[in-house]
């Protein structure tokens, strides 16, 4: 069967939650609207997610992530191309995130680390910033054409 994405509907807040505490991402500061995010299924299991957070004409990637039994078959990739969609049909020129794990292949697809001082106002005031992830984390920016 193959994966199937979807944007998140109201109604699959709670499995994104749980989907995002299992892989121990942070969920406390998720946005009220989901419309950003975009979830994998294999059939009913999610198994994988990506979102934007608009702030904006800026825009945080966030919660991108794929269950273990379902890595190495270019599914991050998916999610990741359909966050970038979403960004570009809602005008955003900037696209950061922060990181403790993943520079490297966020390197490959077109992010460039920052520091942290030069975060627009916008980024450095969201709670991932100023308090969810640690100051070690990496910030990376990408600009959209």
């Amino acid at each position: 069967m193959p994966i199937l994405l979807k944007n998140v509907s109201p109604d699959e807040a709670q499995v994104l939650i749980d989907f995002l505490q299992k892989v121990k991402l942070p969920t406390r500061d998720l946005p009220a609207d989901l419309s950003g995010f975009t979830l994998a299924f294999d059939g009913e299991q999610i198994v994988g997610s990506a979102g934007l957070e608009l702030l904006g004409n800026r825009g945080l990637l966030r919660s991108v992530v794929v269950a273990e039994t379902h890595r190495n078959q270019s599914l991050g990739q998916r999610l990741f191309a359909a966050v970038l969609d979403y960004a570009r049909l809602h005008d955003v020129r900037e696209v950061f995130l922060i990181t403790n794990t993943a520079e490297r292949y966020f390197e490959k697809n077109g992010f460039r680390q920052v520091e942290r001082s030069d975060a627009p106002v916008e980024i450095a005031q969201t709670e991932q910033f100023t308090g969810l992830c640690p100051s070690s984390s990496v910030v990376m920016k990408m600009t959209l054409n």
